[in-house]
């Protein structure tokens, strides 16, 4: 695979994609994590998902080992994998190759295609996981603060989702400064979600057309 799409590009955005030997070592400085279904990965310049593709792998990987017999458990720990990896591309063609990439590597992983709910949940997952955007800015294409979406699986097949923003979120270390005018402040009371919903489905999430 080439690192580059173009010239231009490397010459207008830095466009170079990482080689899959350095995606390999730079995971492995975090192989525990990788490996573990409900981590969060955030790649704030993720490209076509040279990053975010391998990392679903090594947690589908997981997924196959602890629920591998259990077909239910095994496909909705599938789709809490994919709802643990996040990003933000600022080229529309890069973000709509990585959302369909990290598509085809679950439905590979479980078989299912188009019409199946859990594929029509987990784009609907991507959609708002893997935004159009710039990380820099904080800002989605439109011009709006990125939100992400914090999904937890509830077990029994429901799953809660609440959004948060990415410019709060990133203010952490700020907000427990010492001195600064939040350091009183619990985690709780500053990290605040935008709104939380109620515990959904599988074909509850596959229905949703929009926020």
């Amino acid at each position: 695979m080439s690192l580059i799409k173009s010239r231009k590009r490397v010459a207008d955005h830095g466009e170079v994609f990482t080689p899959a030997w350095m995606v390999e070592a730079m995971l492995d400085l975090v192989k525990d994590e990788t490996e573990r279904i409900d981590s969060r990965f955030l790649e704030p310049a993720c490209g076509s998902g040279n990053f975010l593709v391998r990392v679903l792998q090594r947690k589908l990987a997981a997924v196959e080992l602890k629920y591998g017999k259990s077909d239910f458990e095994r496909r909705h720990y599938a789709l809490l994998a994919l709802m643990c990896i996040y990003g933000i591309e600022l080229l529309a063609d890069n973000i709509a190759e990585c959302r369909a990439n990290v598509q085809e590597i679950l439905a590979d992983y479980l078989n299912i295609e188009g019409a199946d709910d859990l594929y029509r949940a987990a784009s609907c997952v991507l959609s708002r996981n893997l935004v159009h955007g710039d990380a820099l800015t904080m800002r989605s294409s439109d011009g709006q603060p990125i939100t992400f979406s914090e999904w937890g699986y509830l077990g029994k097949g429901k799953f809660q989702r609440r959004d948060f923003r990415f410019d709060v979120l990133t203010g952490s270390s700020a907000f427990s400064a010492e001195g600064s005018l939040f350091a009183h402040l619990g985690k709780h009371e500053i990290f605040m979600p935008t709104k939380t919903y109620p515990p959904m489905t599988v074909s509850e999430l596959a229905a949703l057309k929009g926020d």
